[in-house]
């Protein structure tokens, strides 16, 4: 099938989906939705599968018959493609998990929830195949529109409502912002196309209107990646959002938001008339320092499981940024990876933590000690996924850490590494902690400290209403397999070497211009072949070595270490905790009050945010 075909089919299917369960799940029944849902899921994975081997040749493919430069234009870029068939795969592991998640239909009928999860893919897989900004805004939104509907799927609880607005008016706000430096875009070149923007701005100089253009446009993308300080509404949302909503939000919607950043700048702004290297690299680095100690820094001091791992994403999501900001084909390579391994890691540990609520109700992290003994299977795949977070050799989050740690290491020797190990080291740590203390009972049960801001959990509903009843299957075998294809990214170099290849065409603007303007075998001014000559084709010496080293197997190792070593200290220690007149509790209690709840700071922050980014590029321009 040709890629003229898959391209539609890949947004296409999801929707057909989510409108036939719209209509027949009026009158289906239970098992019919579930099949339903099923078969459009798997009928998507195949269809991206397939697509795959196509965008290596940068396939394209040009909607209702109007060529790039007059119409809508999908492209299948070998990163872009990968992470749309991630996409895929995680709904399909979310809908295979969620066959029995309600013990009954929850709504006006039993098709709703599966319909606004195929909703949700088809937002995420169009923003990650199209070719032009505006209709990645429309993308974005409709992502945005199902995430905020499933984030409030309970209606009968206030607290997912009020999470669910606060997420919808935080990154609307962004959004508004994003449509805003769109229009600014547009009035200046004329064009929508990405390539063609670029293509234009080109012949431009750098002023003030392209600096505020490219911050109001990546506005909405760290919003939704969570970046810090445009972070606060993600924990919130994942501690009410259903587990199968956590499980696509924090496995892949927020390292779309990333995807989208490095998208935007490698085809519109890195030419003349953009945003200097120099400008985006030091800005972008500086906010996924910042994101990665501060994400790391929050994880540590939850005792709310879902909220733990939400904060452990945003971690990573600096880690990712950073790469992303090398500006090499290397730093994207190990992105590639790392987000690959870390999207199945994380969906694993929030279906594992589903469990939890579902035998008891909670995810209170104090709450549970030692109640989760009979649930040993659970416990060693929570383990599990807590090393893989930090990075333990052979995962493929490990193989995508070394990586980004070397290409790291190239431009800010020991800096940059050093907030790798530290990042993942951390946050495994934190989630060793837990699964230590909820499935083993180690340690003895922690006591609050007077004035010492907790989030426990305690009292969230049950998110299946019948605990006496046997755990079904697919509640561990979903996750046990995300975790075995984490282990497969870092163990099949098929996997990385061609994310390596991938790295060097998504780092190529030409390349990309070429193939999205002017069709097949048109030469590359980079020397990098363009669409209709496959990527295998490059140069040796230009694609990244992507495969295990010494240096990154022992810094994987010395991270997974450290952080076995925190979290048996934690559950260890007594109760001899430093003053809280001590600068370190003050800076962490500072911390926690940012994260108020309160919109309005939320919306405060994200301003600030807006105007430092705007800053920041400026003075570097």
């Amino acid at each position: 099938m040709s890629a003229d075909t898959l391209l539609p089919l890949a947004v296409a299917i999801p929707l057909i989906g989510a409108a036939l369960l719209a209509v027949a799940g009026r009158t289906l029944p239970r098992t019919g939705c579930d099949i339903l849902a099923t078969a459009s899921a798997t009928a998507e994975v195949v269809c991206l599968a397939l697509l795959w081997p196509h965008s290596r040749h940068l396939a394209t493919a040009d909607l209702g018959g109007w060529p790039a430069r007059l119409g809508i234009v999908l492209v299948a870029d070998p990163i872009g493609a990968g992470l749309a068939l991630l996409v895929a795969v995680l709904v399909l592991a979310v809908v295979v998990y969620s066959w029995r998640y309600f013990d009954e239909p929850v709504g006006e009928h039993a098709g709703a929830f599966p319909a606004l999860i195929l909703l949700f893919e088809a937002g995420m897989a169009g923003f990650a195949l199209t070719g032009d900004l505006f209709n990645a805004f429309v993308f974005f939104e409709l992502m945005g529109a199902a995430a905020y509907a499933l984030t409030g799927y309970r209606i009968e609880d206030p607290r997912p409502l009020h999470g669910a607005l606060t997420f919808a008016i935080v990154t609307s706000f962004a959004a508004y912002c994003s449509l805003f430096g769109i229009g600014l875009l547009y009035a200046r070149t004329g064009e929508l196309n990405l390539a063609r923007l670029g293509a234009r701005l080109a012949s431009h100089h750098t002023d003030v209107l392209t600096v505020v253009a490219f911050a109001l446009v990546c506005t909405a993308l760290l919003v939704k990646a969570a970046a810090v300080p445009f972070h606060f509404w993600l924990p919130d949302a994942h501690a009410v959002a259903p587990t199968p909503v956590c499980m696509l939000m924090s496995g892949v919607m927020v390292e779309l938001g990333v995807y989208g950043v490095g998208r935007v700048y490698w085809t519109v702004f890195s030419g003349p008339g953009g945003i200097p290297h120099h400008a985006f690299r030091t800005t972008v680095t500086a906010l996924g320092v910042l994101t990665a100690l501060v994400g790391a820094l929050m994880c540590w001091q939850q005792r709310h499981l879902k909220r733990l791992l939400a904060f452990s994403t945003v971690s990573h999501v600096g880690l990712f940024l950073i790469g992303v900001a090398l500006l090499t084909p290397a730093g994207v390579t190990g992105t590639a990876v790392y987000v690959a391994a870390h999207g199945c890691v994380k969906a694993a540990l929030f279906a594992l933590t589903g469990v939890l609520l579902d035998r008891y109700g909670s995810v209170d992290e104090h709450g549970l000690h030692g109640k989760a003994r009979e649930l040993r299977l659970v416990g060693v795949l929570f383990l599990t996924g807590a090393l893989a977070l930090a990075g333990l050799p052979p995962f493929g989050t490990g193989l995508g850490k070394a990586l980004g740690e070397e290409a790291a290491g190239h431009e800010w020797p020991w800096l940059l590494p050093a907030v790798f190990v530290v990042a993942s080291a951390v946050t495994g740590a934190a989630a060793l902690r837990a699964g230590l203390r909820v499935f083993f009972g180690a340690g003895t049960v922690p006591r609050s400290r007077p004035g010492e801001e907790e989030t426990t959990g305690e009292g969230e509903e049950p998110e299946i209403r019948s605990p006496e009843r046997t755990l079904p299957l697919p509640m561990t075998v979903v996750p046990a397999v995300l975790l075995a294809l984490a282990v497969l990214v870092g163990c099949l170099p098929a996997v990385s070497d061609a994310l390596a290849h991938a790295a060097v065409v998504f780092t190529d603007p030409a390349h990309y211009a070429a193939a999205v303007l002017t069709g097949p075998g048109t030469p590359s001014t980079s020397g990098v072949p363009v669409a209709g000559v496959p990527v295998a084709s490059v140069r040796a010496a230009e694609v990244p070595a992507a495969g295990w080293t010494v240096s990154g197997v022992l810094l994987g190792l010395l991270s997974s270490v450290v952080a076995a070593v925190l979290a048996t200290a934690a559950v260890r220690r007594r109760d001899r905790a430093l003053s809280m007149d001590h600068p370190v509790v003050r800076t962490v209690r500072a911390l926690r009050r940012m994260h108020s709840g309160h919109l309005g700071d939320y919306l405060a922050w994200l301003a600030l945010g807006l105007a430092a980014l705007c800053v920041a590029l400026a003075a570097q321009s």
